[in-house]
């Protein structure tokens, strides 16, 4: 059975900067959680930051893969560094992925972790911009599908096709 790496705050869990949950109401979702196949992670959480904490974006809203290549950074409101614990948290969900074979990941868009099609522009004005968080960027380079929240069905087509084509 394929599993799926879910951001914790989809399913429920208080995880988010400001101490709530995002949940998702879906039948699919509620049908593969009812199934076991969601895998709840907080990338954030897992990289060392506390609950609640300081909103963060990418500087200059240039995404993921360039906090990856060392080129940009993640800062909170006040400047504060924070990079390494999205770096961390990002080989963090990489590492649990490969140890449990999955293949697709459920991420919260907007995210500067989980953000798969867009993310806040780095000035804090709650301005989006197309783009990937860290942890989506990495899951992708390294061949896992990434949907947001509000690409459910396309995530159920792909889990379909992943099963029908086997190992």
């Amino acid at each position: 059975m394929e599993r799926i790496l879910v951001s914790a705050c989809l399913v429920g869990q208080p995880v988010r900067f400001d101490g709530r949950a995002k949940t998702v109401d879906d039948a699919l979702l509620e049908g593969w959680r009812a199934e076991g196949r969601l895998v709840p992670f907080c990338p954030e959480v897992e990289g060392g930051l506390p609950v609640p904490r300081p909103p963060a974006e990418i500087e200059g809203g240039v995404g993921g893969a360039a906090v990856l290549a060392g080129t940009a950074r993640i800062l909170t409101p006040e400047g504060a560094d924070v990079t390494r614990h999205y770096l961390a948290g990002a080989y963090s969900a990489l590492a649990v992925a490969r140890s449990m074979d999955i293949r697709i990941a459920l991420l919260k868009d907007g995210s500067p972790s989980c953000g798969s099609l867009r993310i806040h522009d780095g000035m804090f004005r709650g301005r989006v911009t197309p783009g990937a968080g860290v942890t989506a960027a990495l899951l992708e380079a390294h061949g896992i599908r990434v949907f947001g929240e509000d690409r459910i069905a396309e995530a159920a087509t792909c889990l379909d096709e992943l099963e029908r084509a086997g190992r």
